[in-house]
């Protein structure tokens, strides 16, 4: 019984030392992201991002007119709504 409970006391001991070291960390942490990257952020912002292009669509891109897209999108619809039943 002397042993278990001695085993008990490490693992707590060990248990409370993990966690007191992983808040230390996130503090510090949270102190160095505050204190030295957000005044750098604030003088070195991120560039805007400029307009991009418009994207092809599907039926441009392989050279597809739209009433074949219309008729392929019909033709998987029905496919779809005779499976459910």
């Amino acid at each position: 019984m002397e042993q278990l409970l001695h085993l008990f006391t490490e693992a707590g001991t060990l248990m409370l030392a993990g966690m007191v070291f992983v808040f230390a960390f996130l503090g510090i942490l949270v102190v160095f992201i505050k204190f030295v990257l957000a005044p750098l952020a604030n003088k070195f912002p991120d560039k805007q991002p400029t307009s991009r292009a418009p994207v092809k669509t599907a039926s441009k891109k392989f050279g597809l007119e739209s009433g074949t897209v219309a008729a392929i999108g019909a033709a998987v619809s029905q496919y779809r709504k005779q499976r459910q039943q």
